[in-house]
């Protein structure tokens, strides 16, 4: 299922996904059944198996009209993860809001790694999307993009509640934190599930502790020191 999201911010390079984004009702639905059927179809066979001829012929249009929204397969696998991004962007957001102390930083980020979890467990389009992404550099940037953003987020929080801490070291450390997640997340999708969930946990464990009550330390080896607080 396509996440109902709000529009993604634009990758790195500024380059829409879309080759001709749609204004009209008719031509926006027909992305959203464009997108529907690729994503059946990566349910069902992989996006890598997956070929643009059968897009068009399971969305019903003729392969020229798809082009004239999607140049190629990339660009459909790319939207599709600017919109899984979107929503994880929005949960982040809605999530660290409520955060008024280091204590509950804690708890929501505890909270939201296990939701990220658990979406990706139960969406294997997401887990074969972001494969895709690995394979390809273009789609590598967004995803470093996706870490930058929730690195952002989570440092907007961590800035307020430590706000003796210098802005630039929070910076490295939430960006650290949210690109390490993606990589654990990975790992613990590959293996079973009762592995998975140890991995997962032994992440959290790691992390949660880098939230201490004056922020990361200072100096290469702040992150480190920070993990032995309690």
């Amino acid at each position: 299922m396509i996440p109902d999201a709000s529009p993604a911010t634009l990758p790195a390079d500024d380059e829409p996904a879309l080759r001709r984004t749609p204004s009209q009702k008719r031509s926006r639905e027909r992305v959203e059944q464009i997108l529907a059927c690729a994503t059946a179809l990566i349910q069902e066979k992989g996006s890598d198996a997956m070929r643009m001829s059968e897009v068009a012929e399971k969305a019903g249009i003729s392969i020229g009209s798809l082009y004239q929204y999607f140049p190629d397969k990339a660009a459909i696998v790319r939207t599709l993860a600017e919109r899984y991004n979107a929503v994880c962007n929005e949960c982040i957001a809605a999530e660290l809001a409520k955060v008024t102390s280091i204590a509950e930083l804690r708890d929501a980020f505890s909270l939201l790694f296990d939701i990220y979890y658990e979406m990706f467990l139960a969406e294997p389009v997401m887990r074969d999307i972001w494969s895709a992404m690995q394979a390809d550099k273009a789609l590598r940037e967004i995803d470093l993009a996706q870490s930058r953003a929730g690195g952002k987020l989570l440092a907007d929080v961590w800035a307020r509640l430590v706000p003796a801490t210098p802005r630039e070291e929070i910076d490295s450390a939430a960006f650290l934190i949210m690109h390490l997640g993606d990589c654990t997340m990975r790992l613990a999708v590959s293996v079973d599930r009762a592995e998975g969930d140890q991995i997962v946990e032994a992440y959290k464990r790691m992390t949660i502790k880098d939230f201490v009550a004056d922020g990361p330390r200072r100096g290469a080896g702040s992150i480190d020191n920070s993990m032995t607080e309690s």
